[in-house]
């Protein structure tokens, strides 16, 4: 079965970015266990590591339309893991850092957790819409959706220089309108974007 796929696995991703199951059956066999291991000796959870391989192939289904059949589909799908996993310790750092300054004594802390999280978000969400168009792009593709810079370059058929320097300048632009917000907004961009 691994040797079938390894020598099929462009044909097999083909077939799932054209919404073919079976296809999507397959890989998640032949990689769920690879990637639950691979969750598993970060999180030290049962429970965090089979969730974050329901989330990486929710997120493969969501985006089969955009996979690319020439690069390799094991490497997106481990960036995706990581980049979640890199998530949910940078959120762990910032929120045990939330919780002693006080702020949240008289709150649910779920709940505060929620609000925090969803109003930062929407500020960098709004911070991010301002950069110029292909720099957005760029800068959304490299930290939201986790491709390197390589896989950028291919994809947009530029420079890997030109995309570090659209992140720089992307990232220099953030961080200058945050200098000028709170320290828990200083403190999310740090977590999530460094």
């Amino acid at each position: 079965m691994k040797q079938f796929l390894l020598e099929n696995e462009d044909q097999i991703v083909k077939s799932l970015s054209k919404g073919n199951l079976l296809a999507f059956n397959t890989l998640f066999k032949a990689y769920s266990g690879h990637l639950y291991r691979f969750a598993y000796g970060y999180l030290k959870s049962e429970a965090e590591s089979e969730e974050l391989v329901q989330e990486v192939f929710t997120i493969i289904w969501e985006k089969r339309e955009g996979l690319k059949s020439e690069l390799s589909f094991k490497s997106y799908l481990f960036t995706i893991a990581f980049n979640i996993i890199r998530k949910h310790f940078r959120m762990k750092v910032y929120y045990n850092e939330y919780l002693k300054s006080g702020i949240t004594s008289d709150l649910d802390l779920r709940t505060s957790e929620k609000i925090t999280y969803d109003s930062l978000h929407k500020y960098l969400t709004e911070l991010v819409n301002q950069l110029p168009p292909r720099r957005r792009e760029i800068f959304i593709k490299s930290r939201f959706e986790g491709f390197s810079i390589k896989e950028i370059a291919e994809e947009l058929e530029i420079s890997h220089k030109t995309v570090e320097n659209q992140l720089t300048d992307a990232l220099k632009f953030i961080r200058t309108n945050l200098n000028r917000e709170s320290l828990s907004v200083i403190l999310f961009f740090c977590y999530f974007f460094s």
